[in-house]
């Protein structure tokens, strides 16, 4: 129905049924489940009739389709508990942010139905009774990629989701990543807009189309130069949408791929010298950061309950710093021989 959401519920309205209230409906309907959690779903652009999102206060007719849509497909297995080591950099009864290590994917799906963080969060909660991982109104409020590293939060109780949710759908939350691309910036500063779309030749990768299409996301990255190394550049970029993939996408379309990116082509020697010690160099680069140079540095978002800003950072995880010495080192070498 649409690219990044799967569908949790589908039903088609009885024949008979007298116009009301979508969220009304679905509360009667569906018991468990408050209206306002309907309202959020709706006001986030997961409830859809007939193939289109609606608003809260649509009001059904006979044989409407209504379908919920979440950001995950569903699972039939239940997810269980398991002990991996967390790195958590601040908790409290709402919520707890980690500083998740590249390699790690965060939730269960296709062929990784065990080992995510996901599972070490329920291990994490295991004693705490009204926390259940398996229902989706907690657990994590957004997703980095497996191979990034960084900052990312988790909700314990579905008020904290949905606030935390609402952030960073209307873009209030803040994020900032760091990242070592391919090619030198003419600008110091930059801004990248355009829709985030499936890619047609590859389902695992994303692709760029311009803003206002009708297929993709709308997706804006702003980007700052922090350190220039001729053939590589270390920048900061920051989220004003949450993309699949945005970052690495933009990069690419930009002609400056992630550095050790393999989905985005970052893996190749893309600037540089054609001599054997560089091709060797590159190697070695790539052997000590075997994956895309990206870290999920900051995080910031108003605390659900108390309201107050909180503000996270986390630094650099040891393959990548050493990956930035090791392009410090070439550089005043290069320095030392043009002198």
């Amino acid at each position: 129905m649409t690219e990044d959401l799967y569908e949790h519920f589908r039903i088609e309205v009885d024949p008979g049924q007298t116009p009301v209230r979508i969220d009304k409906y679905l509360v009667e309907l569906r018991p468990h489940t408050s209206r306002n959690r309907i309202q959020m779903a709706a006001e986030s652009g997961m409830l859809y009739v007939n193939g289109r999102a609606v608003k809260s206060n649509y009001k059904v007719k006979p044989f409407d389709v209504v379908a919920l849509m979440l950001d995950r497909p569903p699972y039939e297995s239940t997810i269980e508990p398991e002990d991996i080591p967390l790195d958590i950099v601040y908790e409290d009864n709402d919520l707890m942010v980690i500083n998740k290590p590249a390699g790690l994917v965060v939730h269960p799906g296709c062929g990784n139905y065990t080992g995510t963080l996901i599972n070490a969060i329920a291990w994490h909660m295991k004693d705490v009774p009204d926390f259940d991982i398996n229902d989706p109104e907690v657990g994590l409020v957004h997703r980095i990629d497996k191979d990034t590293s960084g900052l990312i939060v988790a909700a314990k109780t579905p008020d904290a989701k949905s606030k935390l949710a609402m952030q960073f759908f209307h873009h209030t939350s803040r994020r900032t990543y760091q990242a070592l691309v391919w090619g030198n910036f003419i600008e110091d500063k930059g801004t990248i807009e355009g829709n985030i779309t499936r890619d047609p030749k590859d389902r695992l990768r994303m692709t760029v189309v311009p803003m206002g299409s009708e297929i993709g996301k709308p997706a804006i990255t702003h980007y700052t130069v922090v350190k220039r190394y001729g053939y590589v550049t270390l920048i900061e970029c920051r989220l004003e949408t949450g993309r699949t993939h945005q970052i690495r996408a933009h990069m690419k379309h930009m002609g400056h791929p992630l550095f050790a990116d393999e989905r985005y082509g970052g893996c190749e020697i893309l600037r540089g010298e054609r001599t054997a010690s560089y091709k060797q160099f590159i190697n070695n680069c790539m052997k000590i950061c075997p994956r895309q140079a990206l870290h999920a540095k900051t995080l910031g978002f108003r605390h659900p309950s108390t309201g107050e800003e909180l503000n996270f950072s986390s630094e650099m995880p040891d393959d990548l710093k050493s990956l930035i010495e090791k392009w410090d080192n070439a550089r005043i070498q290069r320095q030392t021989l043009q002198h």
